[in-house]
């Protein structure tokens, strides 16, 4: 009778716990006078953990949620519940529960558990170290994790993703736990993948499709290629995720041509050998639609005629969606409805196109315009410049506390951030934060500094010449002033936009050369001047059959110059003074005598420099629009108007004709940028 009850209670408890890998017993000294076909109250007198090495015990009392003093029941869901919280925590991976005594009402619990093992390391088999690093990016591999059945299988999972991504559909991943013997209670993963080969594209088969051919169906699936003779150098690999990514822009496609109910009815990827698939995609195209008549509701700042002229639409226009969001919201290739409006304060500005009307193959639009109120600039505020100060970022923004909204003001603002090349460009963030109630916006831009400085170092033994060698530094944000504040160092005064160079070039005894520049872009700090001022020294010597010096050319110079950002004909152009001095030193240095007449002497240039240009590329790195044009112009003092001397006769002595340089050069630069074939992702570079 006392064994039944027992197996009756602990198939009670299991059944309640509805729990894979833990078990509940009773120990053979209990009072008999328990009567287990009823519920019964106890009192905890004791709880005892057992089993585990590398966890506290108390700690796992307490992720029980039982403890001495608590009243449970038995049969009753406490002990089961305590088991389902030791489970959920995944430390654990067996739980069995007995009951050691009952005095009374007293009753004492041992719970003897199985510690899971812990992650020691994964080891990779079968790919390469790339392949590797790349996966590691993916899954969680911190030493130290409890490995539990989901960690392998969320492992295997995100691996296999990975590979299926990459063109192996028939990719396997097996995972084998392995003892660490280096480790107590850890496990080595090793992970055993076989790739097999890459799956290809055998054919698209297109079905439904009438109106448009199916090889130029094929051409719009951009990633998603068939294996043939003609296309050697496309992929065919197949990737869901990119086949997924192609099926949309073939809706977008036809769309575009007016058929606005196009839509794909179903599609199937199935094998056609080991390592081939076949793609059937069939469409409905539906009719093709046109635009008919376009009425403008709720515009009192412009005409119709006026908004009419800019959307651009004409009665009889193929209908396509795409193209009128792009002429209404953001055209980058014209002007749209909304920087109209937004380009003059009216942030709250929207434009809503119904259709209206519906009838055969014709389309009735009514633009629902809501113009609001013009918004007032607030607030401005700047996040994530770590290095550059505040009002080196201040001072390129064109969105001002008191002024207008205006969309184009952010976008030149958003060029201005990127030209300084101190941040990246990618993650230039300005988020416009309207309060209709008080029509005014607060602007918050977000930048993410980027390494901007540039060393140069090179070196090594030339043999007769000795040290060959180049170093150079260029700090393109510098700070003059912080230099007396050695603590706000990073390492170096670093964050107001100043440009410091420096160069040192060696050639062994034969050759030296030194530069120094410093560029302030905006002196005094109210406008964007920038000044710079350039030091160089060369020298060359010249040697004799005992290695000992017997000639020497000095160069030496100084340039200063001036650059100033104008306003008209735009504020895309700039202008730029430049006064240079070169200095000719030459000691018994015949190389230069070739031509010029004399060995020794002086030789000095002072030239004058203006040079106009215009730049209004929308980036610096990747030009997709705008141009580049420069016009400049480089002379000398005309000496020969002044002593009337004619330095282009041959015969006079090379003293005297080459001691200042007389000239005028010209130099004109331009490109521009601009779409090959209208329409998006179709750019001449």
């Amino acid at each position: 009778m006392k064994s039944r009850y027992r197996l009756f209670l602990i198939l009670l408890l299991v059944a309640q716990t509805k729990l894979f890998g833990q078990s509940i017993d009773f120990g053979s000294t209990f009072s008999t006078e328990v009567d287990y076909t009823t519920p019964k109250e106890y009192t905890i007198g004791g709880i005892e953990i057992t089993g585990v090495k590398f966890l506290d015990p108390a700690a796992v009392i307490s992720l029980t949620n039982l403890k001495v003093g608590d009243m449970i029941s038995i049969p009753g869901d406490d002990i089961s519940n305590a088991i389902k919280k030791l489970w959920d925590q995944g430390l654990v991976g067996d739980v069995e529960v007995q009951i050691q005594r009952i005095e009374g009402t007293l009753i004492f619990l041992e719970f003897k558990l199985t510690e899971r093992p812990r992650l020691a390391a994964f080891e990779f088999h079968g790919i390469s170290k790339a392949q590797r690093e790349d996966i590691e990016g993916k899954v969680d591999v911190s030493r130290g994790r409890i490995v539990t059945d989901a960690l392998v299988k969320n492992a295997q999972k995100k691996i296999r993703e990975y590979f299926l991504e990459k063109g192996y559909l028939n990719a396997e991943v097996l995972i084998v736990p392995q003892k660490d013997t280096a480790l107590q209670n850890h496990v080595i993963l090793n992970v055993t993948v076989n790739k097999k080969s890459k799956v290809k594209i055998h054919r698209i088969n297109f079905s439904g499709v009438e109106e448009i051919p199916a090889k130029k169906l094929k051409k719009k699936m951009k990633k998603t290629k068939e294996k043939t003779l003609m296309n050697i150098f496309a992929s065919s690999k197949f990737i869901r995720k990119e086949y997924e990514s192609d099926k949309n822009s073939l809706i977008e496609f036809y769309n575009a041509k007016g058929y606005r109910d196009a839509v794909i009815v179903r599609d199937s990827v199935y094998r056609y050998k080991k390592n081939r698939v076949n793609i059937d995609i069939t469409i409905y195209e539906g009719k093709k639609y046109y635009f008919r008549n376009v009425i403008w509701k709720g515009n009192y700042l412009y005409t119709d005629a006026a908004l009419g002229e800019i959307l651009d639409v004409k009665k009889g226009d193929v209908y396509n969606y795409e193209a009128l969001e792009r002429k209404l919201n953001y055209n980058p290739n014209g002007p749209d409805i909304s920087s109209l409006y937004l380009d003059n304060g009216y942030l709250f500005f929207s434009v809503d196109p119904v259709e209206v009307l519906v009838e055969g193959d014709s389309i009735d639009l009514e633009m629902r315009v809501y113009e609001g109120g013009q918004a007032t600039i607030r607030n401005i505020t700047i996040a994530g410049n770590t290095k550059t100060h505040d009002h080196v970022i201040l001072r390129e923004i064109r969105t001002l506390p008191g002024a207008k909204f205006s969309r184009a003001d952010i976008i030149r603002t958003q060029r201005e951030l990127a030209t300084m090349n101190y941040f990246d460009n990618e993650q230039i963030g300005i988020n416009p934060v309207p309060d209709p109630r008080t029509e005014t916006v607060d602007i918050h831009y977000t930048v993410v500094e980027k390494p901007s400085d540039q060393i140069e170092l090179s070196g090594g033994w030339g043999g007769y010449y000795g040290f060959v060698g180049t170093l150079g530094v260029v700090f393109n944000n510098f700070s003059l002033r912080n230099i007396r504040y050695p603590k706000t160092w990073s390492p170096l005064p670093s964050g107001d936009g100043q440009r410091l160079s420096i160069r040192f070039q060696a050639n062994g005894r034969q050759y030296q050369s030194y530069s120094l520049s410093f560029t302030e872009p905006w002196l005094g700090g109210r406008k964007p001047n920038a000044l710079t001022v350039s030091l160089s020294k060369s020298v060359q010597h010249r040697f004799g059959n005992s290695n000992e010096t017997i000639g020497k050319l000095a160069v030496n110079g100084i340039t200063v110059s001036l650059g100033k950002r104008l306003k008209w004909p735009d504020d895309y152009f700039t202008a730029t003074y430049t006064a240079s001095f070169l200095q000719y030193v030459l000691d018994n240095y015949p190389f230069y005598s070739t031509g010029i007449g004399y060995s020794t002497g002086r030789t000095t240039s002072i030239s004058f420099n203006y040079t106009i240009a215009r730049n209004s590329l929308n980036d610096f790195q990747f030009p997709t629009r705008g141009s580049s044009m420069s016009l400049g112009v480089s002379l000398t003092p005309p000496y020969s108007f002044f002593d009337g001397i004619d330095y282009s006769n041959k015969n006079l002595d090379p003293a005297v004709r080459y001691r200042f340089m007389e000239y005028h050069k010209w130099l004109f630069d331009n490109s521009w940028f601009a779409t090959l074939v209208p329409g998006k992702k179709r750019n001449l570079v």
